[in-house]
């Protein structure tokens, strides 16, 4: 089950002092002096990019990821050797369902976007990050690292390679009336997005509904949706809290995302400067994963009001309810992972997904597929 937390002064102590100290240290060093960077490149012919990456220009991953490493660090470190045309998704007026044919065509030379959305085009994209997979971001990183080369395998096919799979802030419910567990929920009106969490809000009684992000705000404020799922920081950006009371901290997903590149485009590139990419990227990758460790606490902590401890998102002006998962749900989610939507992702996907998934993921998450 889940329970309502303690009052807002007692949970000023929300981040514990380690995620603290991290997020002091991420910030610190998220601009262009950032240690650590690959080596720098060898003189030769310039190179100009083009890359669409994050939903919106205001994200943290693309104002303390992007920016710094793929539009300043990479011409600073280069000479300017290397430069990147950077933008996002609404710069360029896309959705972001069209990532991987804005790369693949060349449009772009590198793309990023969340997996659900992308795995229209390549189902087993959907697989890693399925609701109920993954209780925690430490497995959740697990099965992304040994998904990644069968995935790539299916996205060759498409003539573009993931590079880095990263999260967004846990993905939890927020909602504009009180409840303390997921059975509260029977019968609610839920926003959501992708197959694997239909099945688990449907599977709790509830009624999953389709609404772009944008007009969320405006559907739980006339009470279209009564609750809607999306990250702990994403909701605090978007003002949820000003149409919404009380919000879970159980993740369901965390809605992870891809940076990907046209693969004849790599292939052309000057050995050396493909190795340095590879650097960046892997950079790149370090700081997502510690962000979306982060920004996740910190917006929660945004959300319910917990000043001191909102440090990336905007501060919630009317505080949220936090309302705490126990074992119970957390079973709950599971259970409705092993015998629903595990099987129904494999049938949408195929019995060749199956074989992938007890390869590559059940081993990390215990959880086999069984037809």
């Amino acid at each position: 089950m889940i329970r309502s937390t303690t009052p807002r002064a007692q949970r000023a102590g929300f981040l514990p002092r380690a995620v603290m100290a991290s997020l002091a240290a991420l910030l610190a060093a998220a601009g262009p002096a950032a240690a650590q960077m690959p080596d720098s490149l060898a003189a030769g012919p310039a190179v100009r990019m083009s890359a669409v990456t994050q939903p919106l220009p205001t994200m943290p991953q693309y104002t303390r990821v992007d920016v710094p490493y793929l539009r300043d660090m990479l011409a600073q470190r280069t000479n300017n050797r290397l430069t990147m045309q950077l933008s996002s998704h609404a710069e360029r007026n896309l959705g972001g369902n069209e990532i991987v044919r804005l790369v693949r065509s060349g449009q772009a030379d590198i793309g990023a976007g969340t997996l659900s959305t992308l795995s229209g085009d390549v189902p087993i994209l959907d697989g890693i990050d399925l609701a109920g997979l993954s209780p925690d971001i430490e497995q959740a990183k697990k099965i992304a690292d040994a998904i990644l080369p069968a995935a790539n395998r299916d996205l060759e096919r498409f003539g573009v390679r993931l590079m880095v799979i990263y999260p967004f802030p846990a993905q939890v419910l927020f909602c504009r009336q009180p409840f303390t567990t997921l059975s509260d929920l029977r019968g609610r009106k839920i926003r959501t997005f992708g197959n694997s969490l239909n099945d688990l809000i449907s599977t709790i009684g509830a009624q999953p509904v389709s609404i772009g992000f944008p007009e969320v705000y405006s559907a739980l404020e006339r009470g279209v949706a009564d609750c809607a799922v999306t990250g702990t920081g994403s909701g605090a950006a978007a003002r949820w809290p000003e149409v919404s009371t009380h919000i879970s901290d159980l993740p369901l997903s965390w809605s992870l995302a891809g940076y990907m590149v046209n693969l004849a485009w790599w292939n052309r590139l000057d050995p050396a400067v493909r190795t340095f990419m590879e650097g960046t990227f892997r950079e790149m990758n370090d700081k997502l994963w510690d962000l979306g460790r982060i920004a996740t606490d910190d917006g929660i902590a945004c959300d319910t009001g917990v000043a001191a401890d909102c440090k990336l998102h905007p501060l919630a002006a009317r505080p949220m309810t936090l309302v705490r998962a126990t074992q119970a749900d957390r079973e709950l989610v599971t259970n409705t992972f092993r015998t629903t939507i595990l099987p129904n992702w494999v049938g949408r996907c195929g019995a060749r997904c199956g074989e992938v998934y007890n390869q590559m993921v059940a081993p990390i998450g215990g959880v086999e597929y069984r037809r």
